[in-house]
């Protein structure tokens, strides 16, 4: 599993990790049952704190992308694009509808971003 951070990228530590995974994940990097390396090489390798992966992988967790197993590691549970897409996908559609933008018009402002 590949991962870069951004210097620019304004968001926590935390979070630019989480979205590294998510991408990698979401990417086809890593499939669902594999082995995610441990937070202590993540870190190593991207040159942070082991708690600031940590949190990172906790938070995926919770969102079900991770399952941790004691003596079995961390491993992918799911691909973020099936649930996680959808649902933000369903929210700026049902947004376009209340500021009166139709489907037609939205895929026009979503073809020219």
């Amino acid at each position: 599993m590949l991962l870069r951070l951004h210097e620019d990228d304004p968001r926590p530590l935390h979070e630019q990790v989480a979205a590294a995974i998510r991408r990698a994940i979401a990417a086809g990097e890593s499939a669902p049952g594999e082995r995610v390396p441990p937070a202590r090489d993540l870190a190593a390798a991207l040159g942070i704190n082991p708690n600031t992966v940590l949190r990172a992988l906790r938070q995926l967790r919770d969102e079900g992308l991770l399952d941790f197993r004691r003596g079995r590691g961390i491993r992918v549970a799911a691909r973020p694009e099936a649930g996680e897409l959808m649902e933000n996908v369903r929210a700026l559609v049902a947004a376009a509808e209340r500021l009166g933008i139709t489907r037609a018009e939205l895929i026009e402002m979503i073809e020219g971003a």
